[in-house]
């Protein structure tokens, strides 16, 4: 990677020559710098509308860049070791969707873990690929779905020889990695595309003694959440290439679905935070592990909880961990993820990423002050206190082995009706069923609806989690079909 290179912004720097000249603007966006919203200037401040701008030659087109938004994009591909790279502004939902969409048509199988984002399961809807689940080990006490082992993905591919690609979590939302380089040997001896969703993994290229990176891997294509661990602006993210993949026709399957106006302050963003990383991405994410890890002993110290890492390491189904991720088992106090999360929240002013049924996780990152780590350990610390109960009768477990019974594109354009979440089991489901975060289904379409299932949905609904993915917003009713 060449440093000096990587000094440059030059959508930055385009937008601020732009901004010196004072243009009248007789284009869109409507609100003209900011003048016609008052409002929306106030709230997000003059400099801010006043680069909300739409594109033009001086600031290339990011449905066809030429300038110096392919110049950002080369300047990005070196940053993360790839051979290509595309700015996102749709979030890693859209890079994930691109991924599959490149590789996939309709009738192609996939082969995948179940506990892959809504996303990757609704691109399969819109291209009508098939999924080949390898359905992770289960780690029965702390209710996570684990990695992908190899011996599984090797199954998976001597019985369907004519899948086209293997998608990886790396890592997964709680930190869990599979073996990605054996993956991707597997794979390619086979002929297969490997496609990672790192929408949790910008960190990994750049930090030290982490968990190896999609390209440094050899994966094919890997999507990237720019504004997880990677400081951009929300919804911007990075798609990258390796050696070997198409990127004129990957820039075509994006175009399909990404907007024409592309935010300026979403690309800028990407591209500051690229460099931003380039230049000072190792100390920083030394700085976040060294935060984590100290906030895993204290919050182990307190008693109930259990703040997990590298200790979970087995070399197959962990094969490595991300102790970047503050993933915290909350049931030895009795109490569900969800209800610590609204405890922090509604009691001590601390919002965490998620809490589910038997977790919480905390999202450390580059903004993270260890006083702000301090705050979370004494919180978690009185909840244990003050709050602790009996666990007799909660649920564990975020994770179900699904029975696939037609293709999701099938089952989703199927003629459906609603029935009582009570009296679905049975039933083909007809549309998702999740807690969000994390956003992994507890059911997609075309999935067969079990009692396990429906208790779960009921419990999870009952204890609080944020529930989406049906037509009925209060998920009493499901979607299922009628034949």
């Amino acid at each position: 990677m060449n440093r000096d290179d990587q000094m440059r912004a030059p959508i930055y720097d385009a937008l601020e020559t732009f901004r010196k000249k004072r243009v009248v603007p007789f284009d869109v966006p409507g609100h003209k710098r900011g003048r016609g919203n008052p409002e929306l200037a106030q709230l997000l401040g003059e400099r801010c509308v006043g680069l909300d701008v739409n594109s033009m030659k001086p600031l290339d087109n990011l449905c066809h860049p030429v300038s110096v938004i392919r110049d950002a994009e080369q300047l990005a591909a070196e940053a993360f070791g790839a051979a290509d790279a595309f700015l996102m502004v749709g979030g890693t939902t859209s890079a994930v969707q691109s991924m599959i969409l490149s590789v996939c048509k309709a009738g192609d199988k996939i082969i995948l873990p179940r506990n892959v984002h809504k996303s990757a399961i609704n691109a399969l809807v819109l291209c009508g690929a098939v999924p080949v689940y390898v359905n992770p080990e289960v780690n029965s006490m702390l209710g996570i779905s684990l990695g992908m082992e190899i011996s599984q993905v090797e199954k998976a591919i001597e019985e369907n020889p004519d899948a086209v690609a293997v998608f990886v979590n790396n890592p997964t939302y709680y930190g869990i990695c599979s073996d990605m380089r054996s993956i991707v040997r597997l794979a390619h001896a086979h002929g297969m595309k490997v496609l990672a969703d790192e929408a949790h993994g910008t960190h990994l290229y750049f930090g030290k003694n982490l968990p190896v990176s999609a390209m440094a891997a050899g994966a094919d294509m890997a999507a990237v959440s720019m504004h997880k661990s990677g400081g951009s602006l929300t919804q911007s993210s990075l798609l990258l290439l390796n050696t070997g993949v198409n990127g004129d026709y990957v820039r075509q399957i994006i175009n399909l679905t990404q907007t024409t106006s592309a935010s300026y302050l979403l690309l800028s963003s990407l591209d500051i935070s690229r460099r931003n990383l380039a230049l000072r991405g190792e100390e920083s994410f030394a700085k976040v592990t060294e935060m984590a890890e100290y906030a895993r002993e204290e919050i182990n110290s307190i008693g109930g909880y259990y703040a997990y890492g590298r200790d979970l390491i087995n070399g197959t189904s962990i094969f490595d961990y991300d102790v970047t991720k503050l993933s915290v088992y909350t049931l030895g106090n009795g109490l569900a993820g969800i209800e610590v999360y609204d405890l922090l929240r509604d009691e001590y002013d601390i919002q965490i990423e998620f809490g589910d049924i038997c977790n919480i996780l905390a999202y450390i990152s580059i903004g993270d002050r260890i006083q702000d780590i301090e705050r979370l350990v004494g919180a978690l610390a009185d909840v244990e206190r003050l709050y602790k109960k009996d666990r007799t009768g909660m649920l564990s477990g975020e994770y179900i082995a699904p029975k696939v019974v037609i293709s999701p594109q099938k089952a989703f354009y199927s003629k459906k009706i609603s029935v009582p979440v009570k009296e679905s089991a049975g039933k083909i489901s007809g549309e998702f069923v999740m807690c969000y975060p994390p956003g992994i289904p507890i059911l997609a379409p075309g999935e067969m609806i079990t009692e396990e299932i429906v208790e779960y949905i009921i419990y999870a609904r009952e204890k609080g989690c944020s529930m989406q993915g049906t037509e009925d917003p209060a998920v009493e009713n499901l979607m299922v079909l009628t034949e």
